[in-house]
């Protein structure tokens, strides 16, 4: 058990290096998440033909997997813009707000009641987002694409947990980064700040590409589906919850002064963050409140 926590801090570890691999990334965000998606989703057919997993899929859940897979594209798109036109640091604290997102989407579209904890750490993360806007003004626009950014991976999170009911796991990642790699490339002619279509990566950002793709997409992914089988979800979502504070220690020890925020920002990513951690916490109890009560009502009706 002890071993499982220790791989699930390092997968969520590497995660947070994502952010700083955009950046060290010498390429637009579209031609990014292009080759990102691409290289996942070869490797993910790979890793899938290894494991004689198979592939196939109805035409009706492809098509599915394929339209998140543009979300997931827009996700990524919108948080590597954030990183690269603003700081490491600011896109990981709206990215953070994910879960904030994911508590309101999820009731909304799963037709279930909003939980009056949700409501509390929604608007303690609101007042964080307020305290940073207030001392980083000049990151508005960064700030805003992640907060885009987690939006979107909100949407997109909820549709896989109906997707992950009846579809295995890996034909979901897999179908997904195919359908991000379409989209990406089809805003290419459109969006993308360069002038040829496809811009060839140096021989760095071909590196830096393969351990975004490999390590932090499709390995990362791997371990982490394994990982859950011994872990409960409780301390899966804490643990993945501590990503953006990874992000943030690694981008401040990169960069060193580049990164540097004011007081200001950190009390307001503190807070965020906060009730980002909380959230599990108040959850499981919400759940073991709900349950104690419900076995209550049962033995009062006998």
């Amino acid at each position: 058990m002890f071993n499982e926590q220790v791989k699930l801090h390092i997968i969520v570890f590497i995660w947070g290096f994502t952010a700083i691999l955009g950046v060290l990334i010498d390429l637009d965000p579209f031609q990014l998440v292009f080759y990102r998606t691409l290289i996942a989703a070869i490797s993910m057919a790979i890793f899938m033909k290894y494991k004689k997993w198979e592939l196939k899929i109805n035409y009706k859940d492809a098509a599915k997997l394929l339209f998140t897979g543009a979300l997931v594209a827009a996700h990524w798109i919108l948080f590597f813009a954030s990183a690269k036109i603003s700081k490491v640091s600011v896109c990981l604290a709206g990215i953070a707000t994910t879960a904030l997102f994911t508590s309101i989407l999820e009731p909304l579209l799963n037709k279930t009641s909003i939980k009056p904890y949700e409501v509390v750490l929604g608007l303690f993360v609101i007042f964080g987002l307020y305290i940073i806007f207030q001392f980083e003004f000049d990151h508005a626009l960064g700030l805003g694409l992640s907060l885009g950014a987690a939006f979107v991976g909100s949407l997109f999170s909820v549709l896989n947990g109906k997707f992950v009911k009846r579809i295995t796991s890996p034909k979901i990642t897999l179908y997904e980064m195919i359908g991000g790699s379409i989209t990406a490339f089809a805003c290419l002619p459109f969006l993308s700040s360069t002038d040829t279509l496809l811009v060839i990566p140096s021989t760095i950002d071909i590196f830096y590409l393969l351990v975004l793709s490999v390590i932090c997409t499709t390995i990362a992914y791997a371990v982490c589906v394994e990982i859950q089988k011994n872990l409960s979800a409780f301390q899966v979502n804490l643990t993945v919850n501590l990503e953006p504070i990874y992000g943030i220690i690694l981008a401040l020890i990169i960069f060193g002064e580049e990164e540097t925020m004011t007081f200001g920002f950190y009390i307001g990513a503190g807070i965020i963050l906060l009730s980002v951690l909380s959230y599990p916490f108040l959850k499981q109890n919400y759940l073991r409140r709900s349950s104690n009560r419900k076995n209550l009502q049962k033995e009062m009706l006998k």
